[in-house]
């Protein structure tokens, strides 16, 4: 049996783990994004503490990442 290019493309792991990271991206990045929003417009705080708080969720994202391909990995 032979393979489609795309079949053979889901296959391959570079591939998978660009998937996996893009589509945490996309979620986790508009919830950070919406919170942030509500974040500077519904509280009396300055722009900086917004600006932390964007800085701190870049932090740990990564480290959420790690832990998640961490644990899909050992499975």
């Amino acid at each position: 049996m032979t393979n489609s290019k795309f079949e053979r493309l889901l296959e391959n792991p570079l591939f998978k783990s660009f998937l996996f990271y893009s589509i945490f991206r996309a979620f986790y990045g508009t919830a950070i994004l919406l919170v942030t929003w509500l974040f500077a417009t519904n509280t009396e705080y300055p722009l900086w503490r917004s600006i932390v708080f964007l800085l701190c969720s870049m932090v740990f994202s990564r480290i959420l990442l790690k832990k998640l391909k961490n644990k899909s990995s050992n499975k």
